[in-house]
């Protein structure tokens, strides 16, 4: 499933479609053709949704390439697919896309992964095992982290490169006095108390006969 481009053919194509409401999406209409564009083996399912452009946004057509494209009267997002389902799905499917380049740009960048250190294959595979594998380590920290109320599906995402910021590069002091030892923390670290609360439930992990003992109310499922 690919995003397709605008060309004068396309539009066309567009124009003469059979729109229909799209309750399902975000956009006014939607539809699906075959179309095969010039140089293509054979015709291939498009499926295009289109917004309604304000009276005042209504202005002569400018040349535009990219995932959203408009013409005088509509915006157009139009992909192309071999996918047998619904439109809806269909985009929805191709939204994941969005989401998981995220992903990567943040394992590329905070993680390490796009610093091969070798070129040999197994040595990279193992490289990129260990990347992976701090990028889901900090995932998990931060639902450690997150309110006992709070449902883990919505929370926000915390990259990597905040979470190391504020809880695995801190200043800090390791004091040892009359037999005990403790942390003393800079006057200006401002997540002093998120960052014990993290500490206290990591503590409490322990394992039980069905799994692990719950470190928090509700538990995380």
């Amino acid at each position: 499933m690919i995003c397709a481009r605008k060309t004068p053919r396309l539009v066309e194509h567009l124009c003469q479609a059979e729109w229909k409401p799209s309750p399902e999406t975000d956009a006014d209409a939607e539809c699906e053709f075959l179309y095969q564009p010039d140089g293509w083996s054979k015709p291939r399912r498009f499926v295009a949704l289109r917004y309604e452009k304000a009276r005042e946004e209504v202005k002569p057509e400018e040349p535009e390439q990219y995932q959203l494209f408009e013409t005088s009267q509509y915006i157009y997002r139009v992909f192309v697919t071999n996918m047998d389902e619904p439109v809806s799905f269909v985009v929805w499917f191709y939204r994941q896309r969005g989401g998981a380049e995220n992903l990567i740009k943040e394992a590329n960048n905070d993680a390490g992964l796009a610093a091969h250190p070798s070129l040999r294959f197994d040595v990279n595979g193992n490289h990129f095992q260990f990347a992976m594998l701090a990028y889901n380590l900090n995932c998990w920290l931060m639902l450690f982290n997150r309110e006992p109320e709070a449902d883990a599906t919505q929370r926000q995402h915390t990259t990597l490169a905040t979470s190391r910021l504020r809880f695995l590069f801190v200043a800090a002091k390791i004091w040892r006095h009359a037999g005990r030892t403790g942390v003393s923390y800079g006057d200006h670290y401002e997540d002093k108390g998120l960052f014990a609360r993290l500490v206290d439930r990591l503590r409490r992990i322990a394992p039980s006969a069905s799994g692990y003992v719950p470190v928090m109310v509700p538990a995380l499922c």
